[in-house]
């Protein structure tokens, strides 16, 4: 019985840890009907394509060839655990913002695992991408519970995005 409940908690969180679905909202069904559309919501401000295009330009390579689009897309996998913008809150995996250049399990207010604590390095490229390989092979007993991006260039793109994206402005 507790291997059958172990494994239920591992598939749930498994499956908290991939791409969800986007929701689509549904009208009320009191809501009443109208001839007039609704203004257009702005979306979300974020960089520019050219301010984005200078933020990987800058980037050491292999990060500077990297398709930002693209790691925004792998980042989807990462969002249902953590959270990129500056003071989002820490979800089951702590805030992403700032990452480069912190010590690993230093985020005030998120409880790390024991390996994490006891883990002594500062979060660079080089890290998070054998960090992302195999997050199980990189640091044993880690309570992140995701198989890791296995493809090398969706790595680079993934790295690329959160250096333009999680950097302190």
């Amino acid at each position: 019985m507790r291997k059958l409940l172990m494994s239920a908690a591992l598939i749930a969180t498994l499956v908290a840890c991939g791409p969800s679905p986007t929701p689509q909202a549904e009208a009320p069904a009191s809501a009443p009907a109208s001839s007039t559309p609704a203004p257009a919501t702005p979306a979300a401000e974020g960089p520019s394509a050219e301010q984005v295009q200078a933020a990987l330009a800058a980037l050491p390579a292999p990060y500077n060839a990297a398709n930002y689009e693209a790691g925004r897309r792998v980042f989807a996998q990462c969002r249902s655990c953590h959270t990129i913008e500056a003071g989002a809150p820490n979800r089951v995996g702590p805030n992403l913002h700032g990452v480069f250049g912190r010590e690993i399990g230093s985020l005030e207010g998120f409880n790390y695992s024991q390996p994490v604590q006891d883990a002594n390095f500062v979060w660079d490229a080089a890290q998070l991408d054998h960090w992302l390989q195999n997050p199980q092979t990189f640091l044993p007993g880690n309570r992140m519970a995701f198989a890791g991006v296995r493809n090398e260039e969706q790595r680079r793109d993934l790295i690329a995005y959160l250096m333009v994206d999680s950097a302190p402005n």
